[in-house]
């Protein structure tokens, strides 16, 4: 047996797992971002909280603590169920949280929302003015 060897003999399983890690870290580690620096650059920004405030890349992260994030447009709502540190498969990683985002709105109701066309530019007076009708803001 060589050093190499033996040195991983020694090392528990439970090292990787500890009381607290890093947030952009942790975020990283359970495939909630693609790179830890797009999880840092998300926290920087403020697109990430835990336990409803808004939180830097090195805060730490425990057990039970509620992650919400915002990337892509939709914000996913997350609960630590265990620490850990170094990236994992995803079957193991989904292991790692609960996540309790709601599900997306039907559709039918994204559907009938209004949408102005790409590259059409902002709206004309008159445009603007028919939204407003729409929408019930008054003229004065």
């Amino acid at each position: 047996m060589s050093a190499r060897e033996s040195r991983r003999t020694l090392v528990p399983v439970s090292a990787e797992e500890s009381t607290s890690a890093r947030l952009d870290s942790w975020t990283w580690s359970v495939r909630l971002f693609k790179t830890r620096s797009a999880a840092a650059a998300a926290c920087r920004s403020g697109h990430v909280r835990v336990n409803g405030i808004s939180a830097k890349p090195a805060q730490p992260v425990r057990v039970d603590d509620e992650i919400r994030m915002r990337a892509g447009g939709v914000e996913r709502i997350v609960v630590v169920a265990r620490v850990i540190r170094k990236r994992v498969g995803a079957a193991e990683a989904a292991l790692c949280l609960i996540d309790r985002t709601p599900p997306p709105p039907p559709r039918e109701v994204l559907l009938a929302l209004p949408e102005r066309d790409r590259g059409s530019g902002r709206p004309t007076k008159r445009e603007r003015r028919e939204l407003n009708r729409l929408r019930g803001f008054n003229e004065d």
